[in-house]
């Protein structure tokens, strides 16, 4: 058990490292091979941050422990938009002035309506997984088409200065990525190993595991990175790492692990998780978009995120004592 607990707490340190590595590695030597900040912003940096969730996921999947990956995924969701979006608009208001991610809110919103599909049959079959995964693919593809196109939006202006503070070469950009790749590969193993221990040893399942220690620490590089974000008043920043990972999550994470493995469905997935999943994210559109003009995430509608986030993660504390 010691060993699990220090595997755990040695893997989520390690992965939060890797990750920071990796995105900014990425990013760096996007920038220098020529593709426009608002590609950066939106796939790279966005997506990049989800790495440690595909990372554990993948991992849990091929070791038999889908039910880690579907945790890991909604659990990663609900984590940034209530833990981070919260503590950081918390901290400093979030106004959203991108035009693109006035139009990607939305979308979040039915990619997360339309996997609601895929769990309606006690299962995430291979073939919701492959539809997850085309769903993705035709996203990447609109991403790429959107990012080429030239004129000004606030996320690329926002990608810009923040690769103008964090200038590497392209040699260093290149081996900072394969250094984070690397050590993102070995600390989820070491993370998926002690986190399945630990779930053993207290006869908890693999799902609720997911859904709080390891949802969590695969966060942790967002919410790094939101906080620098909105310290430089990158404030399109921060809601497009969440944008890109949450979309990311649901359509590649979930998509992979069923994949790998199918995922039984747990109930208490469809009536507790993927409600508070769906109530967050449509809290953000409104939120992030606005009712008139400029969408803003004030201080009240931050402790609204970061209340629900703490009330949803001492439900699922309170079900694990209360079912010993």
């Amino acid at each position: 058990m010691l060993m699990a607990i220090i595997a755990v707490a040695l893997g989520l340190a390690v992965l939060v490292w890797s990750a920071d590595r990796f995105v900014d590695g990425a990013a760096a030597t996007s920038r220098h091979l020529g593709l426009p900040p608002l590609l950066i912003g939106m796939v790279i940096i966005g997506f990049g941050t989800s790495a440690p969730e595909l990372m554990v996921s993948g991992l849990s999947a091929w070791q038999g422990n889908p039910g880690l990956a579907l945790g890991n995924a909604y659990g990663s969701n609900i984590a940034n938009i209530g833990l981070i979006v919260g503590f950081v608009a918390l901290l400093s208001p979030l106004t959203m002035h991108s035009q693109v991610l006035r139009q990607e809110l939305p979308l979040l919103m039915l990619v997360t309506l339309a996997s609601l599909w895929c769990l309606q049959d006690g299962d995430v079959s291979r073939w919701d997984a492959v539809l997850l995964l085309a769903m993705l693919a035709a996203f990447l593809t609109y991403s790429v088409m959107r990012g080429r196109q030239k004129g000004s939006d606030a996320l690329a202006d926002n990608t810009t200065a923040n690769l103008e503070t964090q200038a590497m070469t392209l040699k260093r950009a290149i081996t900072w990525t394969l250094v984070g790749l690397v050590m993102l590969t070995a600390s989820s193993r070491l993370l998926v190993w002690g986190a399945v221990d630990i779930a053993s040893a207290f006869g908890v399942s693999d799902l609720v595991i997911g859904l709080t220690v390891v949802a969590i620490g695969t966060s942790l590089p967002e919410l790094a990175s939101s906080i620098s974000a909105v310290r430089k008043n990158e404030h399109d920043l921060v809601i497009g790492n969440v944008v890109g990972s949450n979309l990311f999550n649901t359509l590649g994470v979930v998509g992979l692990a069923g994949v790998i493995d199918p995922i039984d469905v747990d109930s208490a997935v469809l009536v507790r998780d993927w409600p508070v999943m769906a109530g967050l994210t449509l809290a953000l559109t409104v939120f992030g978009i606005g009712w008139k003009g400029q969408g803003r995430i004030n201080r009240l509608e931050a402790a609204l995120l970061l209340v629900t986030f703490i009330t949803y993660t001492t439900w699922l504390v309170m079900s694990v004592i209360g079912g010993r």
